[in-house]
Order: structure tokens, then sequence, then C-alpha cells
């Protein structure tokens, strides 16, 4: 006779795809308010030199101090997103963020205004790695590089606003002060999109087949720096990456009114480009990812893109539409190919501390470019009267884009020899055959 099934042995079905999908667009509204709060500064940097006395060197200090803290707690929160879960961490990270974001927008004093990007970063880089971990979660296996665009997307919608924020809220810029307000109001997302994101978990918990997200293994610090040798190209490639891009969208606007002599709305939406391409295309290279694996040699390109793009801004007359395009599509191309490869190439357990060390590393360049590009600016003088200054930072972004390109063609190197991961072969289809496959043997 055959006994009943105890409860806990009840097999349930996994979570339906309408779920995972809509899941998915609860976390990235946590990314699109950290993504919005981030590029609040870039659009004000000339209200902040002329209404405030800011020099270069202390509009790229706001930024680069956000990058300065998460040299170790990006590393810090992978481990936290590991150990409590990344629901608990996601909702953690988002109260920083938020806070982070109000102490920024409170006061004119430089000090405290650090201190709220500080304090912003922090709980910034961390989230990303959060949502980062939850979508290799819920998507690994299935449409992950396509899900990982459509979160950029969503993400980089928040971006694309704040940067076209002094079109769509012009009287907001006639005081430095309160298109950072509005960028409070945006972060408070961060907030919303945690929480809403813990009771979907929750109640996924409940009813469908999930993965085993609390047995993670123990955490040995030396074995940070046992990870493949290709996660490490990958990690190298991101940190000379976006190094070229974030740092260079810090200086953007300004560049284009005293390099360029557009406006604040034009150079505002020149800027946005990169990120409205990569709203676009990034979902659909994630799509095409999926389906023909290749991801190597797809970095190796999206990299390429970006070694004339700087120089053709500081040397030639080309429309500043056609460089910035080509950022777009570079911008597109190596994240959604970049961020879902660590997923292959580390177990899922330790997945929150590969993302973690890797964007701890990626903000150790992020740091030190957005002072160097300050500096360099401050040195060479560029201003309205001097716009060739801005030549000596165009040279350092296009040397980051060539090094970036090194080592996507040294990851495509190691990813078709004999010690490959499967980036270049991994597909959806052959993903669904390995599977139907193990089943019939079972």
């Amino acid at each position: 006779m055959t006994e009943p099934r105890a409860a806990a042995d009840v097999v349930r079905p996994p979570p339906p795809t309408l779920y995972r999908w809509a899941v998915l667009v609860v976390i990235s509204l946590a990314m699109f308010g950290n993504y919005y709060v981030y590029d609040a500064v870039s659009p004000i940097a000339d209200l902040l030199k002329v209404q405030l006395g800011f020099s270069d060197k202390n509009i790229g200090l706001l930024n680069a101090i956000y990058s300065f803290p998460n040299i170790v707690m990006v590393l810090i929160g992978g481990i936290i997103i590991d150990r409590v879960g990344v629901k608990k961490a996601t909702l953690l990270f988002g109260v920083l963020c938020f806070l982070g974001a109000a102490l920024t927008a409170a006061t004119s004093q430089l000090a405290v205004m650090a201190t709220g990007r500080l304090i912003f970063g922090v709980g910034a880089e961390s989230l990303i790695v959060s949502v980062t971990t939850a979508i290799a979660r819920w998507f690994k296996g299935k449409e992950l590089s396509f899900a990982f665009g459509a979160n950029l997307t969503i993400a980089r919608l928040g971006s694309f606003l704040a940067l076209n924020s002094p079109t769509w809220a012009k009287p907001a810029f006639e005081n430095w002060q309160w298109p950072l307000l509005i960028s409070v109001a945006v972060g408070s997302l961060c907030v919303v999109g945690a929480l809403v994101y813990w009771i979907m978990e929750d109640r996924a918990a409940q009813q469908y087949q999930m993965g085993e997200a609390g047995e993670t293994e123990k955490v040995v610090f030396a074995d940070l720096f046992r990870f493949p040798k290709s996660y490490w190209y990958v990690v190298l490639l991101c940190v000379t990456f976006y190094s070229a891009i974030f740092p260079f969208q810090t200086f953007a606007v300004k560049f284009f009114i005293e390099g360029h002599g557009t406006t604040r709305e034009f150079g505002g939406f020149l800027s946005s480009l990169i990120t409205l391409f990569a709203m676009v295309f990034t979902p659909l290279f994630g799509l095409l990812v999926d389906r023909v694996g290749k991801r190597a040699l797809f970095m190796m390109w999206g990299s390429l893109l970006l070694v004339p793009v700087y120089l053709m801004m500081a040397y030639s007359n080309v429309p500043l539409l056609v460089p910035m395009a080509m950022m777009g599509i570079a911008f597109s191309l190596v994240p959604a190919v970049m961020w879902p490869a660590v997923a292959y190439l580390v177990e899922e357990g330790r997945l929150g501390t590969a993302y973690g060390l890797m964007t701890m590393i990626q903000n150790i360049g992020l740091f030190g470019f957005n002072m160097m590009i300050g500096w360099a600016n401050d040195f060479a003088g560029a201003s309205v009267e001097t716009p060739g200054g801005y030549a000596l930072g165009m040279w350092i972004f296009s040397i980051l884009g060539f090094l970036g390109f090194f080592f996507a063609w040294l990851l495509r190197k190691q990813e078709t020899g004999p010690h490959a991961r499967g980036l270049e072969t991994i597909t959806v289809r052959s993903t669904l055959e390995a599977e139907a496959k193990a089943r019939a043997q079972e």
C-alpha cells in the first residue's frame, strides 16, 4: 500500500512565466530610482559651478565619493546577500539609497552633499548586486541575458529621465537644489520596489518550487581569488569599460556646453543618448546572445566601438550624434552580455560574492577616474574659453576603451580553449536539450 506523501514532499510547480516577469519589473523599479539619483548630478554641473562656486574637482568628487565606499562595501554587500537573502538585503540597500539622496539635496555645503552621495553609494551599488543576484536566481537557464537586458532597460529609463530633466523639468533648473529634490522623490522607488519584491518572493516561496536561496557556502576570503580565469577577464573588462562611460557622463553636459557650444537641454539629450540606445538595444542583444552564445566575441566588438568615439568628439567636426550613438550601442551590447556571463562562471551559492567582488573592483576604477578626469580638466584649463582643455580627458577615455577590448580578446581566447566555461556555446536551446536528456536518464 502506498503511503500518503508528507506535505513537505509535495512537488510544487516552478513559478509561472508571467510571475517571474512581474518580479523582474518590480525589482527593476528599485533600480530605476537608483539610476535616476545617480545621474541627477550631471545636468546641474554648471549650476554647481556658477551658483555654489564648485570646481570640476568638487563636481568629480560628488560622483567619485559614491564609488569610494564600494571599494569594500559591495564585497561585504555580496556576502550579506548570500547570508541573509535577497529580499532583506534589497530593502536594506534601498533604504540607504533614499537616505543618501535626501541628505545630498538638503544643503549647499560640499562636505554634507558628499556625505549624502557616500551614503547613497553604499546602498546603490549593493542594491545593484542584490537585484542582479535575484535575476540570476529567477532566470538562470531560461531567458537570463534577455532578463538582464529588460532589467537594465527599466533601470536606465531612470538615467534617461534624469539626464533629460533640463527639458521636462526646465523650471526646476533655476536653482541647483530643486532638481535634487526631484531625485529624492524618484529615489523613494528604491524602497517601494524592495518592499513589493519581498511580498512577491514570500508568496512564491509558499506556492512554487524555488531555488535553494538559503543554502550558501561559508565565505572564505582566500577563495575570492580562486574564481576561474574567465571570471577575472570579465572583471577587468568591467572596470575599464565602465570607467570609460560613467566618468565621461559626469562631465558630459558641461563638456557639450563649454566644448561644443550646445544648450544645457541639448547637452543633456546628447548624454542621455547612451542610455536611450541601451534601453532599446540591451534586451535585444540579450535575446540574441541567449540564442547564439558567442558572449566573449560580442564583448570584444562592443568594447572596440568605444576606442574612437572620444577622439572624434575632441578633434573632429563629426556631428555629436554619431559618436554618442556609437557609445550607446557599445553600452547596450557589453553589459547585456557581461553581467549574465558571471552566472555561468560561478556557482549559485557564491554569486552574490562574485558580483560583489566584481562591482568592488569596478568602483575602484570609477572613483579613480572620476577624480582623474576632474583633475585633468582643471589642469588643462577646460572651460568655455579653453575648450581644447577637454582633450586630455578624452585621451584617457580612449585608452580605457582599448584596454577593455584587450581584456575581451583575452576572454575570447580563454573561452575558445580547453578550459572554456561555456560562454561561447551555452544557449537556451542547449540548456533545454541538456535538461531533457537529464530527465530521460532519471
